[in-house]
């Protein structure tokens, strides 16, 4: 899945009366300028206020996920999820979209404060392969002598924790819930 970034997140609008007469005249609108949907809108009304009811066209658009926009219509839950996740890092965003795209979240319907939620609950960390996860918890969670350490087979114990516990993907690892 490729990395969205909901705080840049930006929206090609133009019209389709503009485009039926051979016009893409229009304008990218950063949606981080707009606080909600109306206000979204308000600034589409004003950049094409030269047509009356004007139909808009959004012609093209980056970082926002599949599901919260149309050629013709944004979802009012794009703002709220842009909200709720303001306060993830980068990396925890982009393992976020993993983690909805992997659990076939609907994010034009879900509430996005307990996605947010459910997400911060499931997300262990960013790690090369199942086997440094597997490396991590040994280190946090037994007090092995050093030379046990030689001897242990985190390769087999990375598959008896992602068999059931863990799931892995694009990076990341999560609890399985």
């Amino acid at each position: 899945m490729e990395a969205t970034k909901l705080s840049a997140a930006s929206v090609y609008v133009g019209t389709y009366a503009k485009y039926n007469n051979g016009s893409l005249f229009g304008a990218w609108l950063d949606l981080s300028d707009y606080s909600d949907k109306e206000e979204f809108y308000e600034a589409c009304r004003e950049l094409h206020k030269d047509e009356e009811d004007a139909e808009y066209m959004f012609q093209d658009w980056e970082n926002v996920p599949e599901g919260l926009i149309g050629e013709s219509w944004i979802s009012e839950n794009f703002f709220t999820l842009r909200d709720a996740v303001e306060d993830l890092s980068d990396t925890e965003q982009e393992a976020f979209f993993v983690w909805c795209n992997y659990k076939s979240h609907d994010l034009s319907e879900e509430d996005a404060d307990d996605l947010v939620r459910d997400f911060r609950d499931e997300y262990q960390g960013e790690y090369d392969d199942e086997e440094d996860f597997a490396y991590e918890i040994i280190e946090e969670c037994y007090d092995l002598p050093e030379f046990a350490k030689t001897y242990f087979d985190y390769e087999k114990f990375a598959r008896d924790l992602f068999m059931c516990d863990y799931w892995f993907d694009d990076g990341f690892v999560f609890r399985a819930a």
